[in-house]
């Protein structure tokens, strides 16, 4: 009997903490689906800033997906406050930072295939030189 006391005291402490905790992201204006997502980003967060080290070794195709996924974690970083995620900031600089060298890279390539391929071939004027 005491045993079931002390469990359902534990089960009451736990969600009391869960509303406690709750309560305190919606006073800081946090959603706890933007918070879910956050947490997910984080996780991804070091993954990408492995990637970030190196993108100048990426394939095209690795570059898609880093961009991506770098997109998705900018949507959750965005939705909460900075001061919860101080810590993580030289980490979400060098993210970001690698995500604009990224994208004006693949700028620049698109434009230089852009003017590759709009070359107008011009045919000289044909001179008819007329006896007199």
């Amino acid at each position: 009997m005491k045993l079931l006391a002390i469990i359902f005291i534990l089960i009451i402490f736990a969600i009391l903490l869960v509303i406690i905790s709750i309560g305190q992201m919606r006073s800081a204006g946090i959603n706890v689906k933007d918070f879910w997502s956050f947490i997910k980003a984080n996780e991804n967060l070091d993954s990408l800033y492995r990637f970030a080290k190196k993108y100048d070794q990426m394939s095209p195709q690795e570059q898609i997906i880093y961009l991506s996924e770098a997109e998705k974690l900018f949507d959750a970083f965005d939705k909460i406050p900075q001061t919860v995620w101080e810590d993580e900031y030289n980490k979400y600089s060098e993210i970001l930072d690698t995500y604009r060298d990224i994208k004006v890279m693949r700028w620049n390539e698109a434009q230089e295939y852009a003017l590759t391929k709009s070359k107008v071939k011009i045919k000289p004027k044909e001179i008819k030189i007329e006896n007199e």
